[in-house]
C-alpha cells in the first residue's frame, strides 16, 4: 500500500518532468500501479483508514508523485452525500477541448506532494472533455465540468511536470479574471 512516505515532495526532479506514455496492452507492473493508486485514495477518504494510516486524503495521485515518470493518474472524486462522481485510473489522459470560461476553488488548492499551504487562486478551465485509456485499453471521450474538472487538470499537470502554484498569479494571488467562477 503506499503510505505518505512514498510520496515524493516539492523539490524531487521528477514532480518537473514530463511523465512517458504507457503502451498497450498494459505490462502488471502499470496495472498494478494504477490498483495501488487507486487503493491510496480509497484509503485516505475512509477516515479511520486514513488516521490508521496516517494518511493525508487525496482525490487524484499522479504517477510522478509516487517517483514513477509514467502517464498514469488514479482519480476518486465524492460528492457531498459521499456517492462518487467520477472514478477511475487514467492511462495516457489528455485534454482534447476546453471552455474558455474559466474556475477555480474557492479555498485554492492543496496537493499530497507540497506540505505547505500555498495562498491563490488556481484558475482553470470550467469544462473539459477527456480522453483516457483504462486498465482494459478501452478509450474513453468524457466531459467533466467544475470540481472533478479542476480534479484531472491537477493531475494532468503532475504528468507535465506542472504544480498546482504554476497557475497563480504572483503579482495579485487573489484576483479573479474576468469570465472566471468561483467553485465553492
Amino acid at each position: 500500500m503506499i503510505l505518505m512516505k512514498d510520496i515524493i515532495r516539492e523539490g524531487n526532479p521528477t514532480l518537473r518532468a514530463t511523465a512517458k506514455k504507457v503502451s498497450f496492452p498494459l505490462s502488471q507492473e502499470d496495472r498494478d500501479l494504477g490498483k495501488k493508486m487507486m487503493k491510496y485514495l480509497e484509503v485516505s477518504q475512509d477516515e479511520k483508514l486514513a488516521e490508521k494510516y496516517h494518511l493525508r486524503a487525496g482525490v487524484g495521485l499522479a504517477a510522478p508523485q509516487i517517483d514513477v515518470s509514467k502517464r498514469v493518474a488514479a482519480v476518486l472524486v465524492p460528492d457531498n452525500d459521499g456517492s462518487i462522481v467520477f472514478k477511475d485510473v487514467l492511462y495516457n489522459p489528455r485534454i482534447l477541448r476546453e471552455s474558455v470560461k474559466r474556475a477555480a476553488l474557492n479555498e485554492g488548492e492543496g496537493c499530497l506532494s507540497v506540505d505547505r499551504n500555498v495562498a491563490g487562486l488556481v484558475i482553470r478551465t470550467d469544462r473539459i472533455t477527456l480522453e483516457y485509456y483504462d486498465v482494459n485499453g478501452e478509450r474513453h471521450e468524457i466531459k467533466l465540468e467544475n470540481y472533478p474538472a479542476i480534479v484531472v487538470q491537477h493531475e494532468i499537470d503532475h504528468l507535465n511536470g506542472t504544480l498546482f502554484y504554476d497557475h497563480i498569479d504572483k503579482e495579485s494571488p487573489f484576483k479573479l479574471p474576468e469570465n472566471t467562477i468561483i467553485i465553492e
